[in-house]
Order: structure tokens, then C-alpha cells, then sequence
């Protein structure tokens, strides 16, 4: 009897890393369609976690270079930034969006068609772990003006 409780305790106790991992919630994930020539785009998203988390960094086998950014207003003038990570508080959707946080997908070595699928790996970090999330991005064009340009 004794035996099987000390198993079970220690089979428990290898399991028990999976169990840290926060639950990550992605929606709507895209990425702006380009034009030849165009080395760079830009990726979107909805993210959500049942704890507070960080999203730290975000890779693609599809794009050479994928940064974070911040779009803010400095005085008059709308800035980007690289930022390092974006804060996941427990519980509330945080959105990338144009003239917000967004994904810049540089280094773009041929264009990115509409319906086309951009693999994403994104690490969050939550108490001191990380995590991958693995997400498809489709291409969509922006606006009007692009959805009728023909290659």
C-alpha cells in the first residue's frame, strides 16, 4: 500500500510541470498582405490568459525577422517602437492592432498574397516559465485600394 502512494505521489509529481502552463487564447490572427518588393508587414491578433502573463517573443519559420511594436503618440507626432514584451494581465484580451501593439514581419524575402498562411510560434511567459502558442496568420489586404491589385 505504502509502495503505490509513494508511485502515484511521484507519477503526480512528473506530471505537475504541465499544469503550470497558463491557458493562451488567440483570435483573429493576420497579417497585412504586401506588394514585390515590400520587405515588410505587419501581423495582428486577439490574446487572452487566465493568468498574468507576458507574451515575449514571436518567430516565424515563414519570416526571417519578427519584432514587437508599439504605436504611441508623442506629442503630436504617432511613433513606433520595438517593445520587449507585451504584459497579458490575468483575464482581459489584449488586441494587436494597426496603430496599437502589432507584429512588424521584416526581411520579407517574397510577397505576402491575400489568403495567405503565416505560421506564428509565440512564447509567454508566466511565473518565471515559458510556453509556446503555435497560430496561423491569413493574409488579408488593408483598406480598399490593395484588394483589387493584381500580380
Amino acid at each position: 500500500m505504502k509502495l503505490n502512494f509513494w508511485m502515484l505521489t511521484a507519477m503526480a509529481a512528473l506530471a505537475a510541470p504541465s499544469t503550470w502552463a497558463a491557458n493562451i487564447s488567440v483570435t483573429d490572427a493576420w497579417a497585412r498582405t504586401t506588394v514585390p518588393g515590400q520587405q515588410v508587414s505587419g501581423g495582428y491578433f486577439q490574446i487572452t490568459s487566465d493568468t498574468d502573463a507576458r507574451l515575449v517573443k514571436v518567430s516565424s519559420v515563414a519570416v526571417p525577422r519578427v519584432e514587437m511594436h508599439e504605436m504611441s503618440m508623442d506629442g503630436d507626432v504617432m511613433r513606433m517602437r520595438e517593445v520587449k514584451a507585451i504584459d497579458l494581465p490575468k483575464g482581459k484580451t489584449v488586441s494587436l492592432e494597426p496603430g496599437g501593439f502589432h507584429l512588424m514581419l521584416m526581411t520579407l524575402k517574397k510577397p505576402i498574397a491575400a489568403g495567405d498562411m503565416i505560421p506564428l510560434t509565440l512564447v509567454v511567459e508566466s511565473g518565471g516559465k515559458k510556453q509556446t502558442v503555435e497560430v496561423k496568420a491569413e493574409a488579408r489586404a488593408m483598406g480598399g485600394g490593395m484588394q483589387h491589385h493584381h500580380h
